[in-house]
């Protein structure tokens, strides 16, 4: 299961460019629209600050 480290979390959205499906930005922090969407764990790898977490 993927999470987000809100402590970590700058509200970059590169996981909402890469997977707007699984993620979204609100309140300048990233928050998981849909778990179950294709794309969510591929998105791991492309957070800057390591901020999405399986």
């Amino acid at each position: 299961m993927v999470k987000i480290d809100k402590d970590k979390c700058i509200g970059c959205g590169a996981c909402a460019a890469a997977c707007p499906e699984g993620f979204d930005v609100v309140e300048g922090k990233a928050k998981i629209k849909d778990a179950k969407a294709k794309c969510i764990e591929e998105t791991i790898d492309m957070c800057p600050v390591g901020a999405i977490e399986k």
